[in-house]
Parts: C-alpha cells; sequence; structure tokens
C-alpha cells in the first residue's frame, strides 16, 4: 500500500542573550559546575516576579521578519501548566494565543508561528539517583512551528539546516544541536489520500541525520502497522540513535491539557512603544541573509553545487567574502579561489577532522588569492597549486616563498627545458616519426614524458609549444 507521508517540524532554539529570559542569571546553560546560575525568579521563590527579557523579544522579531512573517503589533506571555521535576514553577512561561511572530516561510516551507518562552531546567538520572541542574532554567527558547506542509525526510532536514544558518547568521543563537541548544521535533501522519493521518510526534532530535532517519523509519514503522490492521495512536516518541529506531514515551496532550491563561505578573508587549522593536528597526538590524548570499555568489559565476558549499556555513562565507574583496571582484580568480576551497582546502580539513567553525584558522584569503594569481601567470601548475597548499594548510607561511623554496614554481623558460624535451625526443624517436605520421593524440604522452623530466616543474602549454616545434624539424 502506498501512503503519503505529511510531516510538520517544532523547533526550539536557545537564544544567545546574555541574561534568561525573565531574570538576570547568566544565560550558560552549559555552564560545567551545576546550579550556579540561579536566583528566586529562575528557582521560583515564593514572592519573585519574572521581568521579560528586551533583547530575547528583539531576536525572535529578527527571525520574523527574515523569513517573511508578520510581526504582532502587541503579543502577550501565557502560563502553560504542566508537572514535570525539571520546570520548578509547575508551570512554563510561553505563549499561545498571541505569539510574536505569525506566518513567513523559510526553504521553501511554510511556517505557523514563532513565539518565545523559557527553557527547562536539564535531568539526570543514574545510580538510583535524579538530579536536576537549573542552570539551563529560564534560558530564552524560540520555538518555531511549520506547517504541516513537508512530505518527505530530506525536505525536512533541509529545512533544519536552513534554520540553523540563518540563527546563527542573525547572531540570534549558536544552534549546536549536539549541546542541545537547537531541538527539533517531528509531526508525522501518513494517509492514502491528501487527508492528514493520526500524528506522532518525535521529540528532541539532536542531529540533522536523526531528523531525516527519525521520519523516514515512523513513515515505514506507521506503514507497517497500517498494512497489518493495526491502528496508529497519537502519542509522543523518542528516538534511539544506535538501532534507528522511534519508542513509545507518553500519550500526546492537548492544548486543554496545559490550561493556558495569560501571565498576570507580566504586561503586554506593544511594539510601537519600544523603539528597537518598531518593523523599521527590526528591519534595518537585519544582515546580508542566507539566500540573499547565495544569489549574490551565483552572479560571481559559480555554479549551484559551489554556491550551496560556500554559503552553508558562516565561516565559509565570511572566508570567501574576504577572498572575493582581496580579488578585487576578478571573476576568473574568485572562481578560480572557489574551486581550491572547495576541492584542496575541503579535502584537507575533512582529513583533519576539523569542524566547520574552525576551517581557514591558519589561512587567509590573500594566501589564497595569491595562488589563484600564480596559477594564473604560469608560476604555478595545478600540481603545483596543490602542493604549495598542502605545505601552506599544514605549516602556514608565504605561498610565493613556499612554492620557490619546495621547488614547485613552474618553469617556463626555454632554455631550461629545452634539454628535457631534446632527451624526450631522443628517447622515444618512435613516438616522435607517430606524431610526424598524423598521430595527434602521440604529443599527450610526449608532453607527459617531458613534466617527467621536469620532477613536474615544466609549464605544460610551453612544453606542448616547443614539442611541436622542434617535431617540424
Amino acid at each position: 500500500m502506498t501512503y503519503r507521508p505529511t510531516i510538520g517540524l517544532e523547533v526550539h532554539a536557545e537564544l544567545a542573550t546574555a541574561t534568561k529570559m525573565f531574570c538576570a542569571c547568566k544565560n550558560d546553560a552549559n555552564e560545567s559546575r551545576p546550579n550556579v546560575h540561579v536566583c528566586p525568579v529562575c528557582m521560583a521563590h515564593p514572592g519573585a516576579l519574572p521581568a521579560a527579557n528586551g533583547e530575547a523579544i528583539r531576536q525572535v522579531l529578527r527571525v520574523g521578519k527574515a523569513i517573511g512573517g508578520t510581526l504582532a503589533a502587541w503579543s502577550e506571555f501565557d502560563r502553560k501548566n504542566y508537572f514535570y521535576p525539571d520546570i520548578p514553577k509547575g508551570y512554563q512561561i510561553s505563549q499561545y494565543e498571541h505569539p510574536l511572530v505569525t506566518g513567513g516561510s523559510l526553504a521553501g516551507v511554510a511556517i505557523t508561528r514563532v513565539h518565545l518562552e523559557e527553557d527547562t531546567a536539564r535531568s539526570s538520572h543514574g545510580d538510583g539517583v535524579s538530579l536536576v541542574d537549573f542552570n539551563r532554567a529560564g534560558v530564552p527558547l524560540m520555538e518555531l512551528v511549520t506547517e504541516p506542509v513537508i512530505h518527505d525526510a530530506e525536505t525536512a532536514g533541509n529545512f533544519a539546516r536552513e534554520l540553523q544558518l540563518l540563527l546563527r547568521t542573525l547572531g540570534a543563537g549558536h544552534a549546536h544541536l549536539e549541546k542541545g541548544e537547537m531541538r527539533i521535533e517531528a509531526n508525522i501522519s501518513i494517509s492514502k489520500d491528501d487527508t492528514f493521518g493520526t500524528k506522532v510526534e518525535v521529540k528532541n532530535l539532536n542531529s540533522f541525520r536523526s531528523v531525516e532517519r527519525a521520519i523516514a523509519h515512523e513513515i515505514e514503522r506507521q506503514a507497517a502497522l497500517l498494512d497489518a490492521g493495526g491502528e496508529v495512536l497519537q502519542e509522543t516518541r523518542g528516538f534511539n540513535e544506535s538501532t534507528g529506531t522511534t519508542f513509545h514515551q507518553r500519550r500526546k496532550e492537548g492544548s486543554a491539557d496545559y490550561r493556558y491563561f495569560p501571565e498576570p505578573d507580566l504586561p503586554k508587549i506593544v511594539r510601537a512603544d519600544i523603539p528597537s522593536l518598531t518593523d523599521e528597526a527590526i528591519q534595518a538590524s537585519l544582515p546580508e541573509l542566507p539566500h540573499e548570499r547565495r544569489a549574490r555568489y551565483t552572479a560571481l559565476g559559480l555554479d549551484a553545487a559551489q554556491v550551496r558549499y560556500l554559503g552553508a556555513t558562516n565561516t565559509r562565507a565570511s572566508f570567501f567574502d574576504t577572498v572575493i574583496t582581496v580579488a578585487e571582484k576578478d571573476a576568473d580568480t574568485i572562481r578560480t579561489a572557489a574551486n581550491y576551497l572547495i576541492t584542496d582546502v575541503a579535502g584537507w580539513y575533512a582529513k583533519q577532522n576539523t569542524s566547520e567553525e574552525d576551517e581557514y584558522a591558519g589561512i587567509t584569503g590573500e594566501q589564497i588569492v595569491t595562488l589563484a594569481h600564480m596559477a594564473k601567470d604560469g608560476s604555478l601548475s595545478s600540481r603545483g597549486v596543490k602542493d604549495t597548499l598542502a605545505v601552506l594548510l599544514s605549516e602556514g607561511g608565504d605561498p610565493k616563498t613556499i612554492a620557490t623554496e619546495r621547488g614547485f614554481v613552474q618553469v617556463s623558460d626555454t632554455g631550461a627545458l629545452k634539454t628535457a624535451i631534446e632527451e624526450v625526443l631522443k628517447e622515444h624517436a618512435a613516438i616522435a616519426d607517430e606524431y610526424r605520421a598524423g598521430k595527434e593524440t602521440a604529443i599527450r604522452f610526449l608532453i607527459g614524458q617531458a613534466m617527467k623530466r621536469t620532477k613536474g616543474a615544466g609549464n605544460p602549454t610551453v612544453i606542448q609549444e616547443m614539442l611541436i616545434e622542434a617535431l617540424k624539424s
């Protein structure tokens, strides 16, 4: 039986503000010492009153503007009531009927809403003991909900990657999935037609690969269940990384179960009353967005694969923008430099298992452009560029000095090449006669032999010209 999957995503992302959402405690959920960034407010002591973090509100509005959403003229916080050990108040301050942002789209996926809430504490269990670390309690948490318009795992993964890139580009959040700074939940249903099936939520997916694997597995699980005459239950499930399967956690709550009501200790947010939150101020604060950057790279003549790679992280894009500036927008130099970054440089970092954020730490845009210029003027062959880059990446230094001292500089001097060509023609006289007899492809063999004689330093263009001239005699 063929089923149509329908997928919606809920993404929680911690915001990179200096302080927590409703108090002045330091926002550092990754602090190794437990319970050091706490106060009466985030520990829910009686009588402690919250005060909203204006920067967190501004960052969510910036995300909303970047995705083309509608920014609410006014908004408010609500109490979301549910009881877990990691929520000290017994309720979470969140948003329900009046979110900060509605609508918009990203990576072709329609978005329902973006709102703001506080994160929970972090629980740990072991040796018969459960402990709670409240450093994360009260950290500003953006929640973005998509429309149920995704129909395959790959699209879901690509959307999550694009959202991470947007958050980092805006400086709104670091969005490290492995640290829990960005957490993804997928709502998945299947049906035989365009109607919705029973929705199953898979929670706290902590890598893009996990998002794709969990969705693919859940589609298969639900299909097998229906094919066997079973029923899909509305529930919350977890994902087992090692087995690639989902497992039951609890029955899914509905909004009524949370007993939302407006938070009485916080005033409404009226944007017109706050200069930094007006449409004009939010728009003016936006940097070049990822899709705009990719369009600029395309206009430089880069192909889709190059644009996708160079625009995939802020580190790569920032470095490549330096290359563009140093190259003074010379299209040929820029495209040559892009090729080096995508092939040789990327390959070297992959072998070193370098994180994306640490790429290009040991090189500069000026060095890459210098290599492109040396290739263009014939100082370096393609082999010479690779060899120079290898030394540059592992040891550092000046490209011209490296190429000269290591013997990578390409020999174009006809006098220096004459002896090598004479020796090749003498040693391979039969091949030379084949060329003279009309077998033009024989020239490639002779060029290769001459390159060997010069240990790869000979300029192949000059060698070819000299060989053809010598073969005429």
